[in-house]
């Protein structure tokens, strides 16, 4: 916790000390207070008590030590792709996808003065977010562990050539002047988030209630083997929404895959597409069941 800029120690004490009163109740997230991740936790789950961590291991870690009942972690932007290390980090936590949260995307140039600025801190998604604007201007991006961090550190350097892009309340929060909002470069940037807990959830086969299941696979290593692994899904009509390859370890001879299908276990569909799959597979593990928060298709 004390990994945090000065200027929102403060706050994530009493965030903190409400969480540890009443830990089934608390959600996780990355960022200081005022992040996206806290917006989209508050939306996701307006009745729980949100958690500032200062990684995306520490909130994984939070939910496994009991001191959150559950997380939230943005895993992929509709402008900047997925956020890197979660497709790492999912299957190692040993935790459950039990929900997802979609949630719209708009960033603000905040800083002590007016400018002009010489560089901008903010996470890496946000200044991949914003970098059309950000080279327009000449300003340098400079990569921080989260947005409303970034603002934090900024106020706390006391530079008035430096600048944040955050959302639009951690100015407000970190004593700092906005200087532009909407500095993103696309009007529709939406980032989806899952939200894990330590047990998974177990859903019903209904038609009128849309889910996805997630899970990751490691095809054998024998010709036409992804080809004849995803041929299952095709034939038994189930449909995949996504499907993203990355390297696992060092030696890139095995490429493991994460997917979304729209379905759930129990459905004779989509248990027959999960065991044609794991027949072509090294292995494969479900990591979660959960409602559609946002209809695909």
């Amino acid at each position: 916790m004390r990994s945090f800029p000065g200027p929102a120690l403060a706050i994530v004490d009493d965030l903190r000390q409400a969480a540890d009163a009443d830990p089934t109740r608390a959600i996780a997230f990355q960022g200081s207070p005022g992040a996206n991740s806290h917006r989209a936790a508050l939306e996701a789950r307006p009745e729980a008590l949100p958690l500032p961590c200062f990684s995306f291991e520490d909130a994984l870690e939070a939910v496994k030590d009991g001191r959150a009942g559950q997380a939230i972690i943005p895993i992929e932007n509709s402008q900047h792709g997925r956020v890197a290390d979660i497709h790492f980090l999912l299957p190692e936590s040993g935790l459950s996808i039990v929900g997802e949260h979609f949630t719209p995307i708009h960033h603000a140039l905040m800083g002590l003065s007016k400018g002009p600025f010489e560089a901008a801190y903010s996470h890496p998604q946000a200044l991949g977010q914003s970098r059309f604007f950000l080279r327009d201007r000449g300003i340098v991006p400079l990569s921080y562990a989260d947005t409303a961090g970034a603002a934090a550190f900024v106020s706390e350097r006391g530079d008035p050539k430096l600048a944040a892009i955050a959302p639009a309340i951690a100015a407000e929060l970190y004593g700092l002047e906005i200087v532009e909002r909407h500095v993103e470069d696309s009007d529709d940037n939406m980032t989806r988030f899952v939200i894990l807990a330590d047990k998974p959830t177990f859903l019903n086969v209904d038609d009128s209630k849309p889910a996805m299941t997630t899970f990751i696979f490691e095809v054998k290593n024998i010709p036409a083997a992804l080809y004849k692994a995803l041929g299952g899904f095709a034939t038994n009509g189930v449909n995949m929404t996504k499907l993203e390859s990355y390297q696992q370890g060092t030696s890139f001879s095995a490429t493991r895959f994460y997917a979304d299908i729209i379905g759930v276990p129990g459905d004779p569909a989509v248990d027959q597409a999960l065991e044609e799959c794991a027949f072509y597979s090294k292995e494969l593990r479900v990591l979660g069941t959960y409602q559609q928060a946002r209809k695909r298709g």
